[in-house]
């Protein structure tokens, strides 16, 4: 794969003159017309090589562009805040919005190959990193992103050269390393395990583009032009290309009966059983959440279900076990315009805790599988294809010591009419109902149809769902208390 950037392209300084000034003017007409436009945001891979020309070539495109709206993030070792959540956490934070372009200086590549490289994980432990990219990759396009890819090669005997020359230069000693020369000495391996996975990542929306790096002029140009043409042929076409679902919906069952109606929603507890195992449990999860196992862990809890079923209240007979200081309520309602210039996930991993802390998502990432498909606020393709989406991120949590623990709240259509004509008569209660959630009620059967196919298709051994009969309070209220109390004597 790497052969054909090892034939020495080069452009003389005369030819690379002349054609500067055209791709320049071109580059920052198609910027501006990127910004004006706004329905995409451009995400720039640059990997590759050590003293291959990433470092200028992206100085280059910043300074040939409006820098203003280029976002370029370097990554290096993970930080102590990024350690504490997935690894694809500080990728997410740095996605640039819509109409802008994002230069991610070494990518979601570099720990899978130098883990390789260095022997920290196994051929299969690569493979399954390359899986997940692939999947994420295609996520990003989905979503409307445009993905460029380039990486800057040398060969054994340039790379060498060009590290020598970099170190006899005063002015350009200070940027080789000892780093460096360990990391040549393992040149041949980083080729093969590189070469394998550009191999399985260069698929037909996100292909891989490999520069020759020697030539400073050559790599500039084909870096510059490369960019050029993958803009212009976007621009070009206004309209993202929609892409077809991954699945087909879910067949009505044959007996007719969804899984939300084989819930026996007349279990009942009497309020004096309820105040002694409302005590019992909020003291045991108190004591679960102090304990040291839990230190090293992240606890995510999605509270869903019916309008009126009672998350409210089940959220703060949690929260009431628990010091203010280690816990946090999200409550989840539309995106804002700053989110919905983002992949649609980009929200939620804003969210994710700390380790040994916990959030309690009020709504969650279900919102899309849920309300935006029965209220046609995306397309089928989109909602479709995020079952797959959501299992992934919810597998990089619980990979990454998250104990997650989902919640359907179910009650019948006649307990939720009881409850919002309750609410109306209530002062301190009337905010709680709108002209939407009655509304709502006319889609029903869409919603149960709905939810049947969001757990038959996210419901996994690492992140399965509890469904909560909740026509009577105290049941749920305790049943939510103890099934996250399982969840974590499971897991920790």
């Amino acid at each position: 794969m790497f052969e054909a950037a090892e034939l020495g392209h080069k452009i003389d300084k005369a030819t690379y003159r002349r054609r500067l000034p055209k791709l320049r003017e071109a580059l920052l007409s198609a910027q501006s017309e990127l910004r004006e436009l706004g329905t995409f945001p451009v995400v720039i891979l640059v990997s590759g090589v050590d003293g291959a020309g990433k470092g200028e070539t992206v100085n280059l495109l910043n300074e040939w562009m409006d820098p203003r709206a280029i976002h370029t993030h370097a990554f290096n070792q993970r930080t102590n805040d990024e350690l504490q959540r997935p690894p694809m956490y500080r990728f997410w934070r740095k996605l640039p919005p819509k109409g802008s372009i994002g230069i991610l200086f070494g990518s979601w590549y570099t720990d899978p190959i130098v883990d390789r490289v260095m022997r920290r994980s196994t051929t299969e432990m690569l493979d399954q990193s390359i899986g997940e990219i692939n999947r994420f990759e295609k996520m990003l396009i989905d979503e409307g992103a445009l993905l460029i890819k380039l990486w800057f090669h040398l060969s054994k005997q340039k790379q060498e050269k060009r590290l020598r020359e970099l170190e006899e230069d005063p002015g350009t000693r200070w940027r080789v390393t000892k780093h460096d020369w360990k990391a040549f000495a393992k040149y041949d391996r980083f080729r093969r395990w590189s070469e394998r996975t550009l191999r399985q990542t260069s698929t037909g929306e996100a292909p891989w583009v490999i520069i020759e790096g020697a030539d400073p002029e050559y790599r500039s140009i084909t870096a510059g032009e490369t960019l050029l043409h993958a803009l212009r042929k976007r621009l070009g076409q206004r309209k993202p290309k929609t892409s077809l679902p991954r699945a087909t919906p879910l067949a009505p069952p044959i007996d007719g009966i969804r899984v939300l109606d084989r819930l026996d929603l007349t279990l009942q507890v009497s309020k004096t059983t309820y105040a002694k195992r409302l005590e019992h449990l909020q003291g045991k999860l108190a004591t679960l959440f102090r304990a040291k196992a839990l230190r090293d862990r992240t606890i995510l809890v999605v509270f869903e279900g019916n309008d009126a079923a009672g998350k409210g209240g089940s959220i703060r007979r949690v929260t009431q076990a628990l010091d203010a200081r280690w816990y946090h309520v999200v409550p989840i309602a539309a995106p804002t315009e700053e989110e919905r210039a983002q992949p649609y996930l980009w929200r939620f991993y804003r969210q994710l805790p700390h380790r040994g802390r916990m959030t309690l998502f009020d709504r969650s990432w279900y919102g899309r599988v849920l309300v935006e498909r029965v209220e046609g606020l995306c397309s089928e393709a989109d909602w479709m294809r995020a079952y797959g989406e959501i299992n992934d991120f919810e597998d990089q949590l619980v990979r990454s010591g998250a104990i997650i623990t989902k919640l359907w709240l179910a009650i019948s259509k006649e307990e939720q009419e009881k409850r919002f004509e309750q609410r109306q008569k209530i002062a301190y209660k009337r905010f709680k109902i709108t002209a939407e959630d009655w509304r709502n009620r006319k889609k029903w059967n869409a919603y149960a149809a709905a939810v049947d196919d969001m757990v038959e298709r996210t419901s996994t051994d690492l992140a399965p769902w509890t469904l909560i009969e909740a026509n009577d309070k105290y049941h749920a209220r305790l049943k939510v208390l103890e099934t996250l109390i399982a969840a974590i004597e499971r897991r920790s």
